[in-house]
């Protein structure tokens, strides 16, 4: 029978930067030769599996997609490199995140469920989660989910901690106009910098929302990242573009729209991933429970300050924890790694929940 750190080993090995394809099938056909589950994989990339019945579904989810590659991570002929020690493997994906992949595979295939158990690979999550954003129009739509991404030494380091929150990143630009003149005469133009600081001021004055999620707080946070104007250093500038970044909570959003009541500025909003926050308090502390039953360490329920995958599945009615073997700091760097008995970890916690909820709510 196949073992968590070879199952790792395999998909880690698979690059799946450029194109997830190789990994989404090789996660198919074990699923199809391991389980007697029913598997597909859609046009977008997405692996889906279930098995058991019930009125109620719990999936296990991740991704199989990943960040490219630092120089280290590949060889001469583009294959990713695996290094093995310490009890850690070290490879591009192996924290974020196919070790808790392989470790959701191995618990789908082993747990006795308690309802419908569902398994998700997602493409596309580090391109702002367009798989499970396809998945989820396409019909996609279970009760619960457990998404494996990082929660792992948050509360103390090495415990495996269950993320009931996370925030949102919305992405946008601030657009500035103005009129272009030599800078001999700057009163003959309209200074698109100008503006620009204007416009910023107004950001540097926004009050952040805020909220709590299951008694913990949750803030969020506006900041300008970039500033981009000027054509010439004697000439007035015409547009300048600011791009702010923002980390929003469920519920209330900064008032970013405020700018465009300066002349000449426009605002526009690139990027919108939504964040999550489980309403479902018995369903969190069931995940809590079942970490806690498989680790010596006291685990807690915190907050995550990174987007996943399950922004879009609880803005699309699903109730979401997070728990996964990443730490904070691990995921796209150079050295990435993942423990191996943290893994382990992982997949037992899955296996618990998988077969004690919904029965734990009775």
């Amino acid at each position: 029978m196949e073992t968590l750190p070879s199952l790792t080993r395999d998909l880690v090995s698979i690059p799946s930067h450029d194109d997830e394809a190789a990994a989404g099938e090789h996660i198919t056909a074990w699923l199809r030769d391991h389980t007697d589950a029913q598997v597909t994989r859609d046009d977008h990339g997405n692996v889906i599996a279930r098995k058991g019945q019930g009125d109620t579904s719990l999936a296990l989810v991740g991704h199989h997609d990943v960040v490219p590659p630092d120089g280290s991570q590949v060889d001469a002929g583009g294959e990713y490199v695996l290094e093995e020690h310490d009890g850690r493997l070290y490879g591009r994906g192996a924290a974020d995140m196919k070790g808790c992949v392989a470790a959701a595979m191995l618990a789908f295939r082993d747990a006795d469920p308690a309802g419908e158990l569902v398994f998700a690979s997602f493409a596309g999550e580090e391109q702002g989660g367009l798989g499970c954003q396809a998945a989820i129009e396409d019909g996609f739509a279970p009760d619960y989910a457990v998404v494996g991404e990082g929660s792992t030494g948050y509360s103390a380091p090495g415990t495996t901690d269950v993320a009931v929150a996370h925030k949102g990143r919305r992405g946008s630009t601030i657009v500035t106009e103005g009129a272009a003149a030599h800078a001999s005469e700057p009163e003959a133009g309209a200074n698109a910098i100008y503006r620009a600081t204007d416009a910023v001021d107004v950001v540097r004055d926004l009050d952040f929302p805020s909220t709590t999620v299951l008694g913990h707080e949750m803030s969020g946070s506006v900041a300008v990242t970039e500033i981009d104007g000027g054509s010439a250093w004697n000439v007035i500038p015409e547009r300048c573009a600011v791009t702010v970044d923002e980390r929003t909570v469920p519920g209330e959003r900064a008032p970013l729209d405020r700018v465009e009541a300066i002349d000449g500025v426009s605002w526009r909003v690139d990027q919108d991933l939504p964040p999550m926050a489980c309403g479902d308090a018995d369903f969190a502390n069931a995940a809590l429970d079942a970490a806690t039953a498989a680790q010596d360490a006291t685990p807690e329920h915190v907050v995550k300050p990174h987007a996943t995958d399950a922004g879009w599945l609880a803005q699309a009615g699903t109730e979401c924890v997070i728990v996964g073997a990443a730490e904070p700091g691990e995921a796209h760097t150079g050295d990435e790694s993942v423990s191996l008995a943290v893994l382990e970890r992982c997949q037992d916690i899955y296996e618990r929940v998988a077969e004690s909820w919904p029965q734990s709510r009775l």
